[in-house]
């Protein structure tokens, strides 16, 4: 069994840790808020600080929200690089800036250490089934190393290149889930206006080439009216500007990306950066001056 490190036991980061703690390895953990009862209970090692569970561990593991978040938690006061071990492997499994990733991970090698970048997809409901998706960038043996862990967080495991090509299949990911709610949030809302029951509109499309677990999770959510995270919407944003940013910087243009990111930006405005991302259709509904399940 691996000595194993765990920095960010939010909504994803508690089930994951909890499968690891399952299969039968030592986690040391140490977050910004205490640790969950449960997962200390199970035998979960409390440090003070993530220098402590980087000298605790063999192979470190991040799960926070953004690139500034990783950037401390690796090189800030206290932070992981005045603790690792040469040889040790730190995983990045949050969702950050490609660019600042390939940085971090010149830091790391610089140590004599190893890195993988590994964001996920699935959100909160695949973090506790263990069915998340996890792309991953890095070295091949490293990776080889690392994948029985990844095995037991997630189902389609894949490297996808080198360091940094994990973040950028995730911004794309993100892009793609983005279009996706925002697609059915429309359709949705114009079966509704239409005079059509949108939950029975949403069954028989889960039948068809329309398929998709948006349309499946996130559909139910909009006519069920149920907005808590899931993923939230600020979250999103972050994703969404990475790509943005990024596609300046190689020249090209990513409309759809856009609208929804300002369709994410209006919900925002409106109070709801905490709203789960398929809130988004909520700002759909604005525009439209009608609710999903409203009687035309």
């Amino acid at each position: 069994m691996s000595k194993l490190g765990f920095v960010g036991l939010g909504i994803m980061g508690t089930p994951m840790v909890g499968h690891l703690l399952a299969a039968g390895h030592e986690v040391t953990a140490y977050d910004l808020k205490d640790l969950p009862a449960e997962l200390v209970a199970k035998g979960l090692k409390k440090a003070a600080s993530s220098k402590e569970v980087a000298a605790a561990c063999d192979i470190f593991f991040v799960m926070v929200p953004d690139t500034p978040h990783v950037g401390a938690v690796l090189f800030g006061e206290n932070g992981a690089a005045e603790g690792l071990k040469k040889g040790a492997i730190v995983v990045d499994m949050s969702s950050i800036s490609p660019i600042e990733t390939k940085q971090y991970a010149a830091k790391i090698e610089a140590l004599g250490c190893e890195y993988l970048d590994a964001p996920v997809s699935g959100g909160e409901v695949g973090a506790k089934a263990a069915t998340l998706s996890i792309m991953v960038g890095g070295k091949d043996a490293t990776f080889a190393v690392v994948e029985p862990l990844f095995q037991l967080m997630g189902k389609n495991i894949t490297l996808v290149g080198g360091v940094g090509a994990g973040q950028t299949a995730k911004v794309a990911n993100q892009m793609i889930v983005a279009m996706t709610i925002e697609a059915v949030g429309e359709a949705l809302l114009f079966a509704s206006k239409a005079g059509a029951d949108p939950a029975r509109v949403r069954q028989a499309l889960m039948g068809g080439f329309a398929s998709s677990k948006i349309l499946e999770v996130h559909g139910k959510r909009m006519v069920d009216r149920t907005f808590d995270p899931g993923f939230r919407i600020a979250l999103h944003q972050k994703d969404l500007n990475l790509a943005l940013t990024a596609a300046r910087q190689m020249g090209i243009a990513l409309p759809n990306t856009a609208t929804c990111q300002e369709l994410f930006n209006a919900c925002a405005a409106r109070g709801g950066s905490a709203w789960d991302h398929s809130g988004m259709v909520k700002a759909l509904e604005l525009l439209a001056n009608f609710e999903i399940g409203q009687t035309a």
